[in-house]
């Protein structure tokens, strides 16, 4: 048996889909939903899978990153004017930044914090740690109320 906890998340994001033949291809944006789902066989010595505040802790600045961005395929022809105009940009290398792709990047990047058995501070100063005991089992990034994309095991 296995427990599972569940952190979520919300950004307000932008993206182009330039290989897209319909309006997605143009700036537009979304309320997105991130949810992290993580998984142990046994839990910590707090009797968890790991700390909420952990997680939290791990992927806000990353996270932050996509907030009032536009996120852009860097072979797109608008970036350099994006860029120009002192846009937030999240830049994909060669890729769409669909929601499927911007849910493995974050999944590859939450996993790497949990292998690198990442120690993080709040502001009062208490301690939170990932242990690597914990496995990331999906990342699962909403587009619309209707639909998501999902990464993971």
């Amino acid at each position: 048996m296995v427990y599972r906890v569940c952190k979520m998340f919300e950004v307000e994001s932008g993206h182009m889909l330039s290989k897209h033949p319909g309006r997605c291809r143009f700036p537009h944006g979304h309320s997105r939903k991130i949810e992290l789902v993580l998984s142990s066989e046994s839990l910590d010595e707090h009797d968890m899978v790991c700390d909420f505040k952990a997680v939290k802790l791990a992927v806000a600045d990353f996270l932050d990153t996509f907030d009032h961005a536009m996120a852009v395929n860097s072979d797109d022809p608008s970036l350099p004017a994006l860029r120009e105009a002192d846009q937030r940009v999240v830049v994909f290398e060669g890729i769409d930044p669909t929601t499927e792709v911007m849910a493995k990047r974050i999944f590859d990047f939450l996993e790497s914090q949990i292998a690198a058995g990442g120690t993080y501070h709040d502001d009062a100063g208490h301690e939170f740690a990932l242990r690597r005991g914990v496995t990331l089992e999906r990342v699962r990034v909403s587009e619309t109320s209707s639909s998501w994309a999902e990464y993971g095991r």
